[in-house]
């Protein structure tokens, strides 16, 4: 009886052991998924600008203008996307505890 108890206890622990690594590979095949697509909408663009400060040419106050409303643009559409990156971030840890 004790080495049935036993190998039932083991059985459940090593089902939940499989259950949560395929729970923590969903989660990053997913976060994968997402995230190609989400760094070429948004990160990429964010540097737009950079080749411009690194040649010191100077913009005018219009081309200022016009990056900053594309960046408020950009950060309105990207922000509620790099969020649920960051929670499928947190649940991966969790799910690896």
């Amino acid at each position: 009886m004790r080495s049935t108890t036993l190998l039932l206890l083991m059985a459940l622990f090593l089902a939940g052991c499989e259950s949560k690594a395929k729970k923590v590979q969903h989660l990053q095949d997913q976060y994968n998924a997402e995230y190609a697509p989400y760094a070429q909408d948004c990160l990429n663009q964010e540097t737009e600008g950079s080749e411009r400060m690194l040649t010191g040419k100077k913009l005018t106050s219009d081309e200022i203008a016009a990056l900053e409303a594309k960046k408020k643009e950009r950060d309105a559409r990207c922000k509620p996307r790099a969020d649920h990156l960051a929670d499928l971030q947190r649940q991966i840890t969790a799910a690896q505890q």
